[in-house]
């Protein structure tokens, strides 16, 4: 299971909110660029940014942030946060990304999802980002009524080749992953499925490990110190 140090932009700063709520923002770094190379250094195989700005907007707004953090790192970049044209997608992957992610546009635009699918591939995630169960988007802002493993299926159908799955309830706030609900999305789809949300401890990464995701989004708890990378990387390396 990959551990995947999350980058979450606002205003071209390095900050992490809380439960996906713009009015609670903690900003780490003025220095996008020196945060990735730190996490690279430390042993990051893949890098997670969103654009917190493009997620709001409808459109990115940090992509010259981006760029300067693909050219800077030697790995891998996926890059997620108001895509939601496929313009937007080549523009994106045109800076050297390797896998542009996919949110609102999934649930309003079947037909741009499948479009998105053949044209780009295993370039391509679904963001699938849950509250309760049910589906938010536009920045997490809208809440709608469609259950996760619904919207899982429908887009496994559609071609979709890999899902991140986030419970907003505890993204940031270091109280521990929605085991229950992580499991269920594993279920509901014969895809890979990359978790965040909550992670504040190896022993969480390992009950991840368990529950067969490809790879974990580690956020605040990196930034804050609960986990240390290089320590993770070791420990998960013993179990698997």
């Amino acid at each position: 299971m990959e551990i995947i140090p999350a980058i979450d932009l606002r205003q071209g700063r390095c900050v992490r909110l809380y439960q996906g709520d713009y009015a609670q923002e903690t900003v780490f770094s003025a220095d996008p660029v020196a945060t990735a190379l730190r996490w690279v250094e430390e042993g990051a195989a893949r890098l997670h940014i969103v654009d917190l700005d493009g997620a709001a907007a409808g459109q990115p707004a940090n992509l010259g942030a981006v760029r300067e953090i693909v050219h800077a790192v030697s790995v891998p970049v996926q890059f997620g946060g108001g895509v939601r044209t496929m313009e937007a997608a080549r523009s994106v992957l045109a800076l050297g990304v390797s896998r542009v992610i996919l949110g609102t546009a999934a649930i309003e635009d079947e037909a741009f999802v499948r479009s998105a699918c053949a044209d780009l591939g295993g370039s391509l995630v679904v963001s699938v980002d849950a509250r309760d169960g049910l589906v938010a988007t536009r920045g997490w802002v809208q809440s709608s009524a469609v259950p996760a493993a619904d919207l899982l299926k429908r887009m496994e159908a559609l071609g979709v080749p890999r899902f991140v799955y986030t419970d907003i309830s505890r993204d940031g706030a270091l109280t521990g992953p929605n085991y229950g609900a992580i499991a269920e999305a594993v279920a509901a789809t014969r895809r890979p499925v990359i978790a965040a949300g909550g992670i504040a401890s190896v022993e969480h990464l390992r009950r991840l490990a368990g529950l067969g995701v490809e790879g974990a989004i580690v956020g605040r708890a990196l930034y804050t110190g609960d986990v240390n990378l290089r320590k993770a990387l070791a420990a998960l390396q013993e179990v698997q």
